[in-house]
């Protein structure tokens, strides 16, 4: 078959899908969704610098979750209206302007202003997840949305250990000027080895786009309970580690914001987990994987709230709660595309609206329990997020055996 023939034909694509092409897909994600993590070590520095409060503070992650949350549904959604190598690239060129923007921001609301740019731009990594499941083939397809996964993964801890020591040595502005300068170089590498790949689905106008996302989500319940699931676990997920460098940063600890980003490498557990879900999903494990997760990450909660009188016990629960969450994330997006494989851009856009939302109300809600009551306020938010989601879980078990069936 010709070569033109390929790119018109999005089946013939799903042969495409190289390790090469993967890891460069897995790269490109995590490293733009570490542009939303890099500011949750460097808050204090950001305070000081436009003399704001701790808790005031706090509206910089959630600003930056709202910009997210409006490109999911504002952008993501075009994969299934365009070519999504190209809308990558605009997305990443973008990008590089708004963390400029932020770099050099010299008042507060240019700060807010640069960073839901950022937020909203950021959304590529959710083009990159869709692009992997359409190009891998069917039996592969969650070991791709894995090895993808397991690239943001590392994005989000890496963003935390590299934003620290960045800063240290360069001041927070530094971070994102970092950024900018490594999101141009990846682009360049994008635009060289990324296939074209031809919109799928046409029909319609981009405001029936739009409007079909919702409609996908409530006429289907198992949409429904994935997102639900999805905005608990990342709430109890942004509670933790929005909240995590308060404690650290002050008096008995006063740690350094280099020695605070290393307990973000940690969780590179979730990056193992990430992969493992994948499969598991694939042989159709995903609903029992997804059980055992949350048990998980409400066990996590235990040692997370000893901080105070342990660090090896909260290590512990930092490599339990990020395994949780990861194998989690992977198996919800493995069970939405299987589902429906025609809209998998609107699916992802749609899904991670309820991310955001949890990762905004986990970040608002954290920086507000710890300026009232401290650390233990933090730990029972998150064991409370995890409860809700286990027993979400739990109450439509009969709902997934009804789908099966």
């Amino acid at each position: 078959m010709p070569q033109a023939d390929k790119c018109r034909n999005p089946n013939r694509m799903n042969s495409g899908l190289t390790r090469v092409t993967t890891l460069i897909l897995a790269m490109a994600a995590g490293l733009s969704v570490a542009n939303v993590y890099y500011a949750q070590p460097l808050l204090d520095a950001m305070a000081r610098d436009f003399r704001i409060s701790p808790g005031a503070a706090g509206l910089v992650v959630t600003i930056t979750q709202i910009g997210y949350g409006l490109g999911l549904i504002l952008i993501v959604p075009l994969g299934d209206r365009v070519d999504r190598r190209r809308l990558v690239l605009v997305q990443g060129a973008l990008s590089v302007i708004a963390l400029v923007m932020v770099a050099t921001a010299g008042m507060e609301a240019m700060l807010f202003a640069g960073m839901a740019a950022v937020g909203l731009l950021a959304v590529m990594v959710q083009v990159l997840v869709a692009y992997a499941a359409t190009l891998a083939r069917p039996a592969e397809q969650g070991r791709a949305i894995g090895t993808v996964t397991s690239g943001i993964v590392t994005g989000i801890l890496a963003a935390r250990f590299v934003a620290g020591t960045v800063a240290d040595f360069g001041g927070w502005r530094a971070v994102y000027l970092t950024s900018a300068g490594l999101t141009l170089m990846m682009l360049g590498l994008l635009a060289l080895t990324l296939p074209p790949h031809p919109a799928q689905d046409r029909a319609g106008s981009y405001a029936a786009t739009l409007r079909s996302i919702p409609t996908l989500f409530l006429r289907d319940p198992i949409l429904l309970v994935r997102g639900i699931l999805a905005l608990l676990v990342f709430a109890a997920f942004s509670t933790f580690w929005t909240a995590l460098v308060l404690p650290l940063s002050a008096a008995p600890f006063t740690y350094s914001h280099t020695k605070i980003g290393l307990f973000g490498l940690l969780g590179m557990a979730g990056a193992l987990a990430a992969t493992v879900a994948g499969r598991l999903a694939d042989r159709g494990l995903g609903q029992w994987t997804t059980g055992l997760a949350l048990v998980i990450l409400l066990g996590s909660w235990g040692p997370i709230a000893l901080l105070a009188e342990s660090i090896p016990l909260l290590l512990v629960g930092v490599v339990l709660l990020d395994l949780a969450v990861q194998a989690v994330h992977v198996t919800n997006q493995s069970m939405l595309f299987a589902r429906h494989p025609e809209a998998r851009s609107r699916l992802v856009g749609g899904y991670m609206v309820f991310y955001a939302v949890g990762s905004a109300v986990g970040a608002i809600s954290a920086t507000t329990a710890y300026a009232q009551a401290g650390w233990l306020w933090v730990s029972a938010l998150g064991a409370g997020f995890s409860s809700i989601a286990l027993g979400v879980w739990a109450s439509t078990l009969s709902l997934h055996r009804a789908a099966r069936a």
